[in-house]
């Protein structure tokens, strides 16, 4: 049997490409938002915000790559291009992966940071040290994704037929010390840095809450922290929590000895896929200046298109990232930026 045809019925097929279509759309629109709210203040940007819009890349960067593939993949019901094209998606796929995980350990280990230097206006991570970490995080990642170009591992298609990753089967054989290189380096010892980075977080918070009751500027900042912690800790557990059935099903393909059905192969890689659409969902749900300025992005384009493009009612005249009138909600965008900056 071709290795390249589908496993799965023309109807699942069908359902499984028109799925990853939503998946694409979603993250390209969603990712996009962030990096053109990002681009709109560039100027007042604050280092640690280019964590958020380097995540951002990832994400675009594996929809815009992959995903168009294997959605004309689904629907032709046998993979597109055989091997070159299969390489090259397992590639983008593993180097976009590998680009996230380490940026999240970044973000976790600098808000970590940050949290240790709640009082002190001295100490600030620059911008120049986020663009080397977040140059060491590409570096680091295509590095990994290069490793099975030049024989330490593998890329082949999924037992489904229809996507490509890593071969877990025939590295079972061939290369197992990268299978277990990659599951410590890019897994265990990530999740295990960022698990420790959010504990020691939630503690820093809580002993500076408790000591520090009477400074109302600090309370407000610690508030503020526990809201970005959040924000941060969903972002990590979400990745993680998409990743991790992928991983089980990955491993259990090397050394379980019962062979994995098509469906049941498929299902874990579906869901892996939607890692790239929540995060735009968890800044819009959760960080208020970026709901706001948001809204008023969606507002001004509905009056442009309602004044055919009156100049009265254009993104620069409605000022996305004017201050809001209501004193609650400025005081609280003000003090979001500052805790930023830490």
């Amino acid at each position: 049997m071709d290795i390249y045809s589908s496993k799965l019925s023309p109807a699942v097929d069908y359902g499984a490409g028109s799925f990853l279509l939503l998946i694409a759309i979603l993250s390209i629109v969603g990712n996009l938002l962030v990096l053109f709210m990002a681009y709109k203040r560039s100027s007042q940007m604050k280092p640690t915000e280019l964590l958020s819009v380097n995540l951002a890349v990832t994400d675009l960067g594996a929809a815009v790559s992959m995903y168009p593939l294997s959605v004309a993949s689904s629907w032709n019901h046998s993979w597109l291009g055989g091997d070159a094209t299969c390489i090259y998606y397992g590639w983008m796929g593993f180097f976009f992966g590998v680009a996230s995980v380490a940026t999240l350990t970044i973000m976790a280990i600098v808000r970590f940071s940050a949290s240790r230097t709640l009082q002190s206006q001295s100490e600030k991570i620059n911008k120049r040290t986020v663009q080397m970490l977040l140059a060491g995080t590409w570096l680091y990642a295509f590095l990994w994704a290069i490793f099975p170009l030049i024989g330490w591992g593998m890329y082949g298609p999924e037992p489904f037929g229809l996507s490509c990753t890593l071969a877990w089967a025939e590295m079972k054989e061939h290369s197992p010390s990268f299978v277990i290189s990659m599951f410590t380096m890019n897994l265990a010892i990530p999740a295990i840095i960022i698990v420790c980075c959010y504990f020691g977080i939630t503690l820093q918070l809580h002993f500076s809450y408790k000591s520090l009751q009477n400074v109302i500027i600090i309370q407000k900042k610690v508030k503020m922290q526990r809201r970005l912690m959040l924000i941060a800790i969903l972002i990590s557990a979400g990745f993680i929590g998409c990743w991790t059935p992928y991983g089980i099903v990955s491993l259990w393909s090397i050394y379980s000895t019962s062979p994995i059905t098509p469906f049941v192969s498929m299902l874990p890689c579906l869901f892996a896929k939607t890692s790239t659409v929540y995060n735009p969902l968890i800044y819009y749900t959760f960080s208020k200046s970026f709901k706001k300025e948001v809204n008023q992005f969606l507002k001004a384009c509905n009056k442009a298109q309602a004044s055919h493009g009156s100049k009265s009612n254009n993104l620069t005249e409605n000022k996305i990232y004017m201050v809001c009138e209501e004193t609650t909600v400025k005081e609280e965008l003000q003090m979001e930026q500052l805790v930023e900056k830490h």
